[in-house]
């Protein structure tokens, strides 16, 4: 069930990140430059307030790692992040193989 639940979700994720993508590659193609939504911006649209609780909480428990990762992290394009965040979901709920010639035990 978990496995079903974590391919789901990365299959739901993936095809967000399909989403995005397409749509970067549009505005990107109207403006002839290069544009993407970052993750903070999306994170923003979605909710503004658990973006700003999370900045203040990461400042003032990891600050060693807010300005060289965590922004870092903020400014990729969401279709990438979704799109990994997914391929990991689908790796960890993909069905194991089946051994030939081993006994389980």
């Amino acid at each position: 069930m978990i496995r079903f639940l974590l391919r789901f979700i990365g299959f739901c994720l993936l095809a967000t990140a399909f989403f995005f993508f397409v749509y970067d590659g549009e505005r990107t193609i109207a403006n002839q430059h290069v544009v993407y939504i970052k993750v903070d911006e999306m994170w923003a649209m979605v909710d503004q307030t658990s973006l700003n609780l999370a900045q203040a909480w990461l400042k003032q428990k990891a600050l060693w790692a807010w300005d060289p990762y965590v922004q870092k992290f903020l400014d990729l394009p969401t279709w990438a992040v979704l799109g990994v965040v997914a391929m990991i979901l689908i790796v960890l709920g993909r069905k194991k193989k089946p051994l030939i010639g081993y006994a389980r035990n």
